[in-house]
């Protein structure tokens, strides 16, 4: 299916999502940030099937996606005024708040915590969906519609490709266990405009604690700070258990690391000599910059290179290549939210180019 950017909802497709999710089935939909694997918020059994065909851990939570103008307090507990203030600055937006579960929300949104993620996405056809799902008033459970782990999707048809779907019917509906039958169909709405998950700042401990920046993203702790007067800390011991923050995480089937461009061409040059195969994902590399059949440069600015992050790793993971070399970004608060997913798709990698250079021939 060709991938067309969306601006106006299909009704007819958003009225038969809606019902797949009263129903209890799921549905993958767009947001600004990646694609999400949608659920009824309210209904455990639905929930379950995300974490069954992600194969995601039951103790990680998922963030509830509301309507703009949702009833904030139907959800939680408790809202504070820097709650409210970030909802009138940044929703509908690229912004998770953590904030205490009200008591009848079912603990399977968040991982047997407390605390619930709470969201408003600003993508024209997730606000549809949410905005049909019980007539606004409903919450969708929805990570990333990617296998647990695996770098998220922007597009539709990474979706497809990561539950192994038919472009055709998009799914089945006949319940098997599989995790492409448990996907019942994917809405189209074209690449997501952000690339990287929303930024999660946990609100649930404010006397204590203050705002804690648990997963940075497009919107910036400066901005927080900016709108509630208080600068989020780091993530602490005590801090709730929050989407996409375990160390490994974001990464493709290849394996990943990142060097510095001083150290690149030596690096490359070396591996090609073994015979390794080396895709390359780069944003400043010069005139004289070491080559790689496979290569993917990426805009030398933070968003744009956020917003084409996950396809390149996509890309690149497709080429066959014994090892994805990524050249090391910038190092500033601009760039925390890329440095982020790539030091988490990372993870583990180290030791890996002597590695290869010792068994490839």
């Amino acid at each position: 299916m060709k991938q067309q950017a969306a601006t106006v909802a299909d009704h007819t497709a958003i009225a038969a999502a809606a019902t797949i999710l009263e129903e209890g089935g799921l549905v993958a939909f767009p947001t600004e940030t990646v694609y999400g694997l949608g659920a009824d918020a309210e209904n455990p059994a639905a929930v379950a099937r995300i974490y069954q065909a992600k194969g995601r851990p039951n103790d990680h939570p998922v963030i509830v996606h509301v309507a703009p103008g949702a009833a904030l307090d139907y959800w939680v507990a408790d809202i504070p005024d820097e709650a409210r203030q970030l909802v009138a600055a940044f929703w509908p937006g690229p912004l998770t708040m953590i904030l205490k579960r009200a008591s009848h929300i079912p603990d399977a949104v968040s991982g047997g915590q407390d605390t619930v993620g709470i969201r408003c996405p600003s993508h024209p056809v997730a606000i549809a969906l949410l905005s049909a799902f019980k007539g606004g008033k409903g919450g969708v459970a929805a990570p990333s519609a990617n296998k647990f782990g695996n770098v998220s999707p922007t597009t539709a048809q990474h979706v497809r490709d990561e539950f192994g779907l038919d472009e055709q019917d998009d799914g089945a509906t006949d319940g098997e266990a599989c995790s492409g039958a448990l996907l019942s169909t994917v809405l189209e709405g074209g690449p997501s405009q952000v690339g990287i998950e929303s930024t999660i700042v946990d609100l649930s401990r404010l006397a204590t604690h203050g705002p804690v920046l648990l997963r940075p993203g497009h919107i910036s702790a400066q901005q927080i700070a900016d709108v509630i007067g208080a600068m989020p800390a780091a993530p602490d011991q005590a801090a709730p258990r929050a989407s996409g923050t375990l160390e490994s995480h974001y990464a493709p089937r290849t394996p990943v690391t990142m060097l510095p461009q001083a150290e690149l061409a030596a690096a490359l040059a070396q591996l090609q000599a073994r015979g390794v195969k080396v895709a390359l994902i780069g944003h400043a590399l010069p005139a004289q910059s070491p080559s790689s059949p496979s290569q993917r440069l990426l805009p030398a600015e933070p968003a744009g290179y956020a917003y084409g992050l996950y396809a390149a790793l996509r890309d690149m993971d497709q080429t066959g290549s014994d090892l994805i070399l990524v050249e090391t970004p910038p190092q500033d608060a601009a760039w925390l939210g890329v440095n982020d997913r790539l030091r988490r798709s990372v993870f583990g990698s180290a030791g890996v180019i002597a590695s290869l250079l010792k068994t490839e021939m």
